[in-house]
């Protein structure tokens, strides 16, 4: 597949989902595996909303990363930005959940945080034809948590400059990631300065900016040209185009919330994909594309599982003409 109008880096791994609710990492007494990573997530998402994705990412040679690696090709996302590393396992994480279905991000097993091959990935390797071809690159940031996942975010940065692609970045702060989670936020701020957009869950904006404004990290950062404050079931804040709101989020009888935001971040990217950057300045453009968001985020939580439970597009339509907005 070639023409991969999204660019997703960083990284794919299961999620080791705890069966029991409301237990703690040594009460729970079994685990479902699930394919995860939020780029990945959302490189999925956006092909099953009907736009081309490609995914960029490390994992092992082992039989997890070879399956990881089946399960894009068998969705339609181009893996040609996809490495294997020969030592470094593809990356597990334990995930307990609260009654409510929230989750909590609660280790990795058998390994440190920087023992598993989406550390790995190598800056030199990343596909330039990709980015020539590409409208957007979706980023997060677990990747500078680590020398040299960090050093392929900044060549991925130089190339999406050179080749004019847009920067979306999904905050999505893990402190479990981190060896040194203290160095996390002024690493983070330093990338926000060279994003086009920025997506923040309430609490990361919180640690970022002292605040959760979206109108107000906007013209604080002065650089991009949105801000999305997502708040779980509380909604959506946003500051696109000088278009200033909030919509509240769906009601929905929620499963798992694992995977939401990726779909909400899908759904953003491929309504900014098909309006177009340049009417963002509509105020009721804007509010259809978050509108459409919120409800591919909603829809992920019907079903546990960040990838098996996202919607079709029909699916959001659907949804949406339900729930007339």
């Amino acid at each position: 597949m070639s023409n991969s109008r999204v660019l997703c880096l960083g990284e794919i791994l299961y999620d080791m989902l705890a069966d029991q609710l409301g237990r703690t990492l040594s009460e729970v007494e079994s685990w479902s595996s699930y394919p995860g990573g939020a780029p990945a997530n959302v490189a999925c998402a956006l092909v099953k909303l009907g736009t081309t994705s490609a995914f960029i990412g490390a994992v092992g040679e082992d039989k997890a990363g070879n399956n990881l690696q089946a399960l894009l090709q068998e969705i339609g996302v181009d893996t040609t930005g996809v490495q294997r590393h020969p030592q470094a396992p593809t990356r597990q994480v334990l995930v307990t959940r609260k009654l409510n279905g929230d989750r909590v991000f609660a280790g990795f097993k058998d390994y440190d945080t920087g023992e598993f091959a989406d550390t790995r990935l190598k800056a030199g390797e990343l596909p330039e034809k990709l980015f020539a071809e590409a409208d957007l690159l979706v980023l997060g940031t677990l990747e500078l948590a680590y020398p040299e996942s960090g050093a392929a975010v900044h060549r991925a940065l130089e190339l999406a400059s050179q080749y004019d692609v847009k920067i979306l970045l999904d905050v999505n702060w893990r402190d479990v990631f981190w060896t040194n989670p203290a160095a996390a936020p002024d690493k983070i701020r330093e990338l926000i300065k060279k994003v086009d957009f920025l997506k923040l869950t309430k609490e990361e904006a919180e640690l970022l900016f002292d605040t959760h404004d979206a109108g107000a990290i906007t013209y604080r950062l002065n650089s991009v040209e949105g801000v999305l404050v997502t708040d779980g079931d509380k909604g959506c804040a946003y500051c696109l185009g000088e278009n200033e709101d909030k919509l509240p989020a769906f009601s929905v009888p929620v499963v798992d919330t694992t995977g939401a935001g990726d779909s909400f971040v899908a759904g953003f990217v491929h309504q900014l994909l098909n309006y177009g950057v340049q009417n963002l300045k509509d105020a009721e453009v804007v509010k259809r594309i978050i509108a459409y968001a919120s409800a591919a985020g909603a829809l992920t939580t019907l079903k546990p599982g960040a990838i098996a439970s996202q919607p079709m597009a029909r699916e959001v339509e659907s949804f949406l003409q339900e729930h007339s907005v």
